[in-house]
């Protein structure tokens, strides 16, 4: 069949054999994708996973893209200069998906303003949640659009491990911002979407377009271990940093100062509450480096490599 004028990009850190099981499950599609870019950020894979990679690329399956420094905006970044195709996919490392996925997403750019197409994802255990969803408006919005959702819709936010973009466009907007602090990187696809509806585009949630996010025990953020007991500023730092890029308003104020209280009224707090102040001591240091991030600007790539 005709191959679709689609790349798909997928950064990966960490992983093995479920990352060639994606690999094995996006080669089946019908009709294909015209090229697939593996961003490998993994310092050594496993023999065979290293056999396998070093064979389809040779083959010419896909092409198989070595970086040092881990970092998912860099990686998508790198990917979306060296894609060959209008329109680049994004995806997970570790997922399944059904027949005719690639099809879906490219259905979903139905108009010129339609700019990105973002996918369903479904966790371990979900299952499409049927009906009308709450949204909310203004800068914050759609932060907690459930992608798990059925009903395909208008919105100004995204996942990138299940979104499509018109890859043009992004790269007229700089494409991802680099401060976003590898390895979690949260919020950095928001940040996008947030510059992309702001810039006249439009975002259209495609249910159609389906992944099971299998979330693979080893690799990618889960290497920095978990948010609830850890001082370090990492894991808060992108939400930070993101909500000070959208500009002082009451939404992003309360948004900030809703944070910290949070991330700490948990079950897991209120079963070990002497890790409350350490968790409220990297909420402090992720702020801190938020504000120090906003000084010194965005750091968009060179887009003309």
């Amino acid at each position: 069949m005709t191959p679709l004028p689609l790349s798909v990009a997928i950064p990966t850190f960490g992983r093995d054999s479920v990352l060639t099981d994606t690999i094995t499950a996006l080669l089946a599609q019908q009709p294909p994708a015209a090229e697939i870019l593996i961003v490998d950020q993994t310092p050594s894979h496993e023999p065979e996973t290293e056999r396998r990679l070093q064979q389809w690329h040779t083959q010419g399956a896909i092409r198989w893209i070595r970086k040092e420094r881990p970092s998912q905006p860099a990686a998508l970044n790198d990917a979306l200069v060296q894609a060959t195709q209008p329109f680049v996919l994004m995806l997970d490392d570790d997922i399944r998906i059904d027949p005719g996925f690639l099809a879906a997403h490219l259905d979903g750019f139905s108009d010129d303003d339609v700019w990105m197409v973002v996918g369903q994802v479904l966790q371990p255990g979900e299952q499409p949640l049927a009906g009308p969803v709450a949204r909310d408006h203004g800068p914050m919005a759609d932060l907690q659009f459930p992608f798990c959702s059925a009903e395909p819709a208008w919105i100004s936010n995204g996942m990138s491990g299940n979104m499509t973009v018109r890859r043009e466009r992004i790269l007229a907007l700089g494409a991802f911002d680099e401060n976003f602090t590898p390895p979690v990187s949260y919020r950095f696809d928001t940040e996008m979407c947030k510059r992309l509806t702001r810039a006249g585009g439009r975002i259209r949630f495609q249910p159609s377009a389906r992944i099971y996010h299998l979330r693979a025990e080893r690799g990618g953020t889960r290497s920095v271990g978990s948010h609830l007991n850890s001082a370090s500023p990492v894991h808060g730092v992108g939400d930070y940093y993101f909500a000070l890029r959208q500009g002082i308003s009451g939404p992003m104020l309360r948004y900030l100062l809703r944070r910290p209280i949070r991330e700490v009224c948990t079950r897991y707090h209120l079963r070990r509450p002497w890790w409350i102040p350490v968790k409220l001591l990297g909420e402090l240091r992720a702020m801190l480096m938020a504000l120090q991030l906003l000084a010194r600007g965005p750091a968009y790539p060179n887009t003309q490599r």
